[in-house]
C-alpha cells in the first residue's frame, strides 16, 4: 500500500501510517528500530533496497531522508516536504516513509524526522554517501545510538579515514570496517590453530581501498608488529600474509569469493569469503547498537604508521618481542566473535 502526500507536515504523515496499517489489518506496530537513511536522489533506490532486505532480518520502520536543491532563489526560501508512505507488501516486514525535503527545510531535517521516530526504539542512522564529517554532531546523526558512514563512497578514501578518526564518538561506524568481519574471523581462527610469535604482516588489496587499511591497522594494532601495505588490482583484498617464527600464515583471495589458507605444516584449505552485498553489511551493523571499541582503536591507530620501519630492532616496535598467538592473537578471535554479537531490541509499543 502506497500514500503520496505533497506540501505535507509530520502530523499528517503519523495519521497516514495509523490508516494504513488499519486498512491492511495490521494496526500493531512490531519494529525493534528505526533507519534513518540519509541520501540524494541518485543513490535512494540503491539504499533502500538494501534497508528492505536488511529489514527480514531486522523489521524497522525505514525513513529515507532526500535533500533537494531548489535551482532558483525564490525556490529555496520555499520550504516543502513531500513523503510517500509505503506499507505491507510495498514495505517488506516494516515500514518506509520517503521524505523528500525542498527549500529551508533541507537544513532543519531533524524537526520532520523526530516525530517520527518509533517511541522507546533505537535509531539509526546510515548515509551511503556523502556523510558529514563529524556524525556525532550532526543534527540528525545526534539522533542515534549508531551512525553508518561509508568512507569506500568518498573520493579520497584515506583521507577521510583520517578525518573519521579525528571526529570519532561512540556510536560511530563504517561500511569499510563490517566488509572486513569475514576476514578478521578467518585470521584470528588460524592464528589461534599453531603455538608461535607473529613477526611482521603484510595486507595485499586494492590501492585507495578503506577496508585494506583498516584491516592493516587493526592487525597492528592488535599485534604490535610491523604491517606493510602493498597493492593489487583487486577486486578488494586480495592477500594477508603473515610471518612467524613457525613459518608463513597466509590467507589468499585472488577472485573476490573463494580463499586459500596456508599455515605451515599443514595442508591448504579452501575457505569462503565472498565479497558481500549492502544488504548484508547493514543487516550485520544493526545486530549491536552498543559502542565498537576495537574499531575505534584500529581507526585510531592510523594510516600514516603502516609501511614504517620499525624500531629498536628486529624484534619489533621499539625493541618489543612480538606478541604470541596467547597474548595478542587470541585478543582479535575473542573481537571477531564477539564484537558483532547481537543487541536484544525491545519491539515498540
Amino acid at each position: 500500500m502506497k500514500t503520496d502526500l505533497t506540501d505535507t507536515t509530520a502530523s499528517k504523515i503519523n495519521k497516514a501510517l495509523v490508516l494504513g496499517r488499519r486498512a491492511i489489518g495490521t494496526p500493531a506496530v512490531g519494529m525493534v528500530l528505526t533507519l534513518v537513511i540519509v541520501t540524494d536522489e541518485e543513490n535512494a533506490y540503491d539504499a533502500l533496497k538494501a534497508a528492505g532486505d536488511a529489514a527480514h532480518e531486522h523489521p524497522s520502520r525505514t525513513l529515507v531522508v532526500i535533500k533537494r536543491v531548489s535551482r532558483s532563489p525564490r525556490d529555496r526560501t520555499r520550504s516543502r516536504l513531500d513523503a510517500e508512505v509505503r506499507l505491507g507488501a510495498d514495505a517488506g516486514t516494516g515500514e518506509t516513509i520517503v521524505l523528500r525535503l525542498y527549500g529551508d527545510v533541507v537544513d532543519h531535517a531533524q524537526s520532520v524526522v523526530l516525530p517520527l521516530l518509533l517511541p522507546d526504539a533505537p535509531v539509526v542512522v546510515w548515509w551511503p554517501v556523502n556523510a558529514p564529517l563529524d556524525p556525532a554532531k550532526d543534527p540528525l546523526g545526534a539522533l542515534a545510538q549508531r551512525r553508518v558512514t561509508d568512507t569506500y563512497a568518498c573520493e579520497e578514501p584515506i583521507r577521510e579515514l583520517a578525518a573519521r578518526a579525528d571526529a570519532y564518538a561512540p556510536g560511530d561506524t563504517d561500511l569499510s570496517w563490517t566488509r572486513i568481519t569475514p576476514w578478521r574471523s578467518m585470521l584470528a581462527a588460524a592464528l589461534d590453530q599453531v603455538d608461535c610469535r607473529v613477526q611482521a604482516v603484510e595486507v595485499e588489496g586494492e590501492e585507495q581501498n578503506p577496508s585494506c587499511e583498516l584491516l592493516a591497522m587493526w592487525l597492528a594494532d592488535r599485534l604490535s608488529v610491523p604491517v606493510q601495505r602493498s597493492a593489487s588490482e583487486g577486486p578488494g583484498l586480495t592477500a594477508v600474509r603473515m610471518e612467524t617464527d613457525g613459518g608463513p600464515v597466509v590467507l589468499d583471495r585472488a577472485d573476490g569469493s573463494l580463499a586459500n589458507l596456508s599455515i605451515h605444516g599443514q595442508p591448504a584449505r579452501a575457505v569462503a569469503l565472498k565479497r558481500r552485498e549492502t544488504a548484508e553489511l547493514i543487516a550485520e551493523e544493526l545486530r549491536r547498537l552498543d559502542p565498537d571499541d576495537t574499531y575505534a582503536s584500529a581507526l585510531r591507530y592510523g594510516v600514516d604508521r603502516l609501511n614504517a620501519p620499525a624500531k629498536g630492532g628486529a624484534d619489533g616496535p621499539g625493541g618489543a618481542v612480538a606478541p604470541s598467538v596467547g597474548a595478542a592473537a587470541k585478543a582479535p578471535a575473542k573481537d571477531a566473535a564477539q564484537e558483532k554479537a547481537p543487541v536484544r531490541k525491545a519491539a515498540a509499543k
